[in-house]
């Protein structure tokens, strides 16, 4: 089935009704301007609804209400809120997630005017119901507002960590956040996560049900592997890798202790890169260039774990409260077949039954298939597969890109993809390998994008390995060990015990290969 539209024409005739409406109702009753009262309903259904809302003055200056919930350039509330403002002109934009359109506007304040409108967003996908339920890897925002934010973002599932020290004390009274949270029928969250945050990288210790007490604050020392391992005794810990440039991402995959690895992170924001451009394993930015080059890199870093023949699934987390980003901006959909729950939710994302995404919406089948699945034939047999895809952009876009071990196999005009019902090239495997779908928008700021989890295909019992891409994390795991300056022999020892059971580990993946 086709859905593809170029929304972006919709919205523009949404934001003129809203201009005329709001120039014709000016507002406005506070000492040196007036009040404004906006109601906020789904369009469909006509129930209240909580939204994501951006304020500028004329001048420019970003305005945010004291009575709603404030970060970065935004505020959230639900269904009502009255701004009281100065005389003039604002610009406004109203968003819930990426499945609603986007609502903006104009209005004006006259001195001592009130006056009140009904705004109606208009959701053209609805996800869950075909399957896929949204969750965000990493939100650091107070507790007290946590449901308010997911439901302004139609988000179902968040991993909370509370702001602060990255490693709070938990003392005997507090120890019951630790425990998962639902809400509004479908919403969950928990407040039992972590971060072990530092120069070498970072690591998301998710779903614990018990304070984990991390000793030392140095980059070095303790090794951020020992956080993992605490976090591995608890039988519902979920780790993720937060960057896949992280320097001591070759480790941690050593170890075989990771559920997940961060493919759109926090990095990734609406306005471009956040945080340092050395920060991690640097990248060549002739192949790499800004703006977008940060995360095409942690996709290249992705791809080469998989022609390793590992198969870990991808994830997304926003960091919303450490950056400026709204709470699941960067978000993972997991396909469940049934209702959403917590533990289906998290058994899905670590099948690697997942879409990824800041933007573009994908709903993949291959023979019936969600991401994650593994297709097998018999040694000399040729497998044929052809993706079955349902997309729906909110952003303009021009193509899409079927990449098949790491390189893109297939480039497709969306307009091409449109005209032909929906249908993709038919893929052919006479080896094992893995593939992807991925859609990229125009957007000149930052990488937005939307791609799907890997699916995998067996051929006889001869694994696909790269020698190359085995060769990439060995030289890596040399790499990171000629940086540790570490003085103190005894730590110095234990730290060196983990970079080489790393260098063995990695060895033994390029003496089994494959492929080149």
């Amino acid at each position: 089935m086709v859905e593809l539209t170029q929304f972006v024409w919709k919205i523009g005739t949404l934001a003129i009704a809203i201009f005329v409406t709001f120039v014709s109702s000016v507002a406005s009753c506070a000492m040196a301007g007036g009040e404004f009262e906006l109601r906020v309903v789904d369009d469909q259904t006509g129930e209240p609804i909580a939204v994501r809302m951006h304020l500028r003055d004329q001048r420019g200056r970003i305005r945010r209400p004291k009575n709603a919930v404030r970060t970065g350039d935004h505020f959230v509330f639900f269904h009502q809120i009255v701004l009281q403002l100065s005389t003039g002109s604002y610009t406004f934009t109203l968003e819930r997630g990426p499945e609603y359109h986007v609502r903006s506007g104009h209005f004006a304040i006259e001195l001592g005017a009130t006056d009140d409108q009904e705004v109606r967003m208009k959701r053209f996908v609805d996800m869950k119901q075909e399957g896929w339920w949204s969750g965000d890897l990493h939100v650091t925002r107070a507790a007290r507002d946590i449901e308010l934010l997911m439901m302004a973002e139609d988000l179902h599932v968040a991993s909370v960590l509370e702001p602060g020290d990255q490693h709070p004390p938990l003392s005997q009274e507090t120890t019951n956040l630790l425990e998962t949270a639902r809400f509004n029928e479908n919403r969950i969250c928990h407040l039992g996560s972590f971060r072990d945050y530092r120069d070498t990288g970072g690591l998301l210790l998710l779903r614990l049900n018990e304070p984990l007490t991390i000793a030392g604050e140095q980059s070095e020392y303790p090794p951020a592997i020992e956080a993992l391992k605490l976090a591995r005794r608890h039988r519902s810990a979920h780790i993720d890798i937060e960057f896949p440039e992280s320097w001591d991402t070759p480790m941690w995959l050593a170890s075989e202790m990771i559920d997940s690895i961060g493919l759109a992170t926090s990095r990734n924001g609406p306005d471009g890169t956040f945080g340092p451009r050395r920060w991690g394993k640097p990248r060549d930015e002739t192949l790499f260039p800004e703006p977008q080059g940060a995360a095409r890199w942690s996709a290249h870093v992705y791809y080469q774990l998989l022609n390793c023949g590992l198969r870990i699934p991808p994830s997304a987390a926003s960091g919303s409260g450490t950056v400026a980003s709204p709470v699941g901006y960067n978000r993972v959909y997991t396909y469940i077949d049934g209702e959403i729950g917590e533990e289906t939710w998290w058994a899905s994302l670590r099948a690697g039954q997942v879409v990824i995404t800041n933007g573009p919406l994908l709903r993949p089948s291959v023979q019936g298939h969600p991401p994650g699945h593994v297709f097998h034939a018999g040694a000399g047999e040729t497998l044929r597969l052809r993706v079955d895809l349902r997309l729906a952009m909110r952003d303009p876009g021009d193509y899409l890109e079927i990449i098949r071990n790491g390189r893109v196999e297939h480039v497709v005009r969306l307009d091409e993809y449109a005209a032909a019902g929906g249908e993709l090239p038919e893929l052919e495997f006479d080896e094992s390998g893995w593939f992807l779908v991925r859609v990229i928008a125009e957007n000149p700021k930052t990488f937005r994008f939307g791609c799907t989890g890997p699916y995998y295909v067996e051929v006889g019992d001869q694994p696909r390995i790269s020698r190359a891409a085995a060769q990439f994390f060995l030289d890596w795991v040399y790499e990171r060990a000629r940086g540790i300056k570490h003085t103190d022999p005894d730590q110095r020892r234990e730290i060196m015990r983990y970079h080489r059971a790393a260098r063995n580990y990695w060895q033994r993946i390029v003496d089994r290969a494959t492929a080149p």
